[in-house]
């Protein structure tokens, strides 16, 4: 009975063996076949399917914040005026010349000519765009044409009939100087300069000489402040007072700041204020020179509040890091490709970033050999122009559709027909901010502007509040939405039907397409991953010198380092930042060319 029992139970568990076996022989015959069906059936959708990069674009984004903000009054100027120029005490010719080209004065020039013409110092300020230039050239050309030369004595009759020549000069950074001391031997009666060059000249050139100056005008006092050449104002200061100390002064600027308020004290004397938006004011005569300060920076605080022109309409746009570049790209399309007659300034923090993306936007977005296949939608092969434009490059002067910026170009710049400003990197302070914006919407023309801001950042809309700026907001999936316009970011699919409207899950397969154009062009060298390195390292270094009542926005410590790389299109966050080339040490790393 044992033994049967052990047999039994042998066969029983032979049997329920051969039963398992069989059960997972079945199962496992069923499950190979669908196996290797399924693994033929992926390589051939796989080779169906373009090959695309996932940049996880959309994934572990911050979430975008509402923006809160409360409708200011912005400060508005009147820009004309029903006045001509006809009822100002100018000489004729003038006046026809005024009346050919602008029929109409500008409130500026109404409140300031009047005021030079009398022979009285003048501090102006005025919103940029608003015709700040003539208002204190045409008091100067007035003031050289009514100056009485000696009678000469001739042997031709010629010299009977005096005319006076109006000479202009320029003297800047870049040119030769021994071209420029040629000239000032010759004679110049209207001398324009930078600081920088000028104080160059006072100390080397000896045929320089300030015995006749009557003017000294310094237009944009306020940048050229913050701009470090407060110490090479007042060496020309200097200069003009050791030859001359009587002479009219007139400083204009679009911001009254503390340091142009400073500047005013040493430079101005019984001056006049003018400011367009409020009424002509005289600046009150103190005893000591404390009290004169006092005046000065508490008219300073007294106008904090900027004016924006009517005709200018302000946008503000929330991206997170990973975004930012591909969010930028589409609002380039959209605006210069799609829309067309569109002129776009576009300002970054640093020199390395103009440089890194008027490259990259230049080679992914203009075209080339893609646009060129058949079946392309003509929109598809319109190319866009970029231009450059940053303190470290030599002088380059062109007429393109877009161009890319640092502050340099903020400032005393009348570009002609820019309709669009965009501030990638937020900017340091209000003023530099109405700066910016200040290159369209001039002389009562339209413009818009777009302020890129992070999520983190998103409190700087209540800073500008604070000073009567307002900003409506742009959404970025609106934005986004223009790569559907564009085919070369299309993702091709055998057999799924054509998309009508503006489909999300599409919008962002696009943006991962274009995110992946981006990358591949950047890793397709070391050197470019090294050009991208320098931009990423000079974007945060530029992050780091916000002012300390901005840290509380724009901390070092509230960007994610590998968002941000994405938006130079590299993939990872890099390492050893700090081993870089630094920005000093370019030109020695630059290859040389081949011979």
């Amino acid at each position: 009975p044992v033994k049967r029992k052990r047999k039994l139970s042998i066969n029983t568990f032979r049997k329920g063996a051969t039963e398992a076996d069989r059960r997972e022989e079945g199962s496992s015959s069923q499950k190979t076949v669908p196996k290797k069906q399924l693994t033929d059936k992926q390589n051939e959708s796989q080779k169906n399917k373009p090959f695309i990069k996932t940049s996880s674009l959309f994934k572990n984004n911050p979430d975008i914040p509402e923006i809160h903000r409360k409708e200011v009054q912005q400060v508005q100027e009147n820009v004309f005026t029903t006045d001509s120029f006809s009822q100002l005490d100018l000489h004729p010719h003038l006046v026809s010349g005024r009346r050919a080209t602008m029929p109409q004065k500008h409130s500026v020039q109404k409140q300031t000519i009047p005021v030079l013409l009398q022979g009285r110092d003048a501090l102006v300020r005025s919103q940029t765009g608003s015709g700040k230039t003539l208002a204190y050239g045409i008091p100067l050309v007035q003031s050289l044409q009514g100056m009485e030369s000696k009678i000469q004595v001739g042997p031709t009759a010629l010299n009977k009939f005096p005319f006076t020549w109006i000479v202009p000069g320029v003297l800047m950074g870049g040119e030769k100087r021994k071209s420029e001391k040629a000239r000032l031997r010759k004679g110049i009666n209207i001398l324009i300069s930078t600081p920088g060059r000028l104080v160059d000249h006072i100390r080397s050139t000896q045929c320089i000489h300030f015995r006749r100056t009557q003017w000294l005008i310094i237009d944009e006092a306020d940048r050229i402040l913050d701009l470090g050449f407060e110490k090479d104002v007042a060496v020309i200061l200097n200069a003009l007072n050791a030859e001359r100390e009587r002479r009219q002064n007139v400083l204009l600027s679009a911001t009254l700041t503390e340091g142009v308020t400073r500047l005013a004290d040493i430079s101005l004397n019984d001056p006049v204020s003018i400011s367009i938006a409020d009424e002509i004011q005289k600046v009150p005569e103190t005893t000591a020179q404390t009290d004169r300060k006092a005046s000065s920076s508490s008219n300073c605080m007294e106008q904090e509040n900027f004016a924006v022109p009517e005709t200018l309409q302000q946008y503000v746009m929330m991206v997170p890091s990973k975004l930012r570049l591909v969010t930028l790209a589409a609002f380039i399309l959209q605006k210069c490709k799609f829309e067309k007659r569109h002129k776009m300034i576009i300002f970054f923090s640093s020199c390395e970033q103009v440089e890194f993306y008027h490259e990259l936007l230049a080679k992914v977005l203009s075209g080339g050999p893609e646009s060129e296949q058949p079946g392309r939608s003509p929109l598809s092969s319109v190319s866009l122009h970029f231009l450059r434009l940053h303190g470290d490059m030599e002088q380059e002067v062109s007429t393109l559709r877009m161009s890319g910026s640092t502050d340099v170009a903020a400032r005393g710049l009348d570009l002609p027909q820019v309709t669009w400003i965009v501030q990638y990197n937020a900017p340091a302070s209000p003023a530099e901010y109405i700066h910016r914006i200040g290159r369209t919407a001039r002389i009562g023309c339209r413009g818009s502007s777009l302020l890129v801001l992070a999520p983190s950042e998103a409190e700087y809309v209540s800073l500008l509040a604070s000073h009567k700026i307002n900003v409506s907001e742009l959404k970025m999936e609106k934005v986004l939405a223009t790569l559907m316009k564009d085919d070369r970011f299309k993702v091709h699919r055998p057999g799924r039907k054509k998309s009508c409207g503006k489909n999300p899950q599409e919008v962002r397969e696009r943006a991962t397409v274009l995110q992946t154009k981006f990358e591949n062009l950047v890793h397709s060298s070391e050197g470019t991953v090294q050009w991208a390195k320098k931009a990423l390292q000079s974007f945060l270094c530029a992050y780091t010198t916000y002012p300390k009542d901005l840290k509380h926005i724009f901390h070092i410590k509230s960007l994610h380092l590998g968002h941000v790389a994405k938006s130079f299109g590299l993939r990872d966050a890099p390492q050893n930042l700090t081993a870089l080339p630094t920005a000093g040490s370019k030109r020695k790393t630059k290859p040389k060319p081949k011979r």
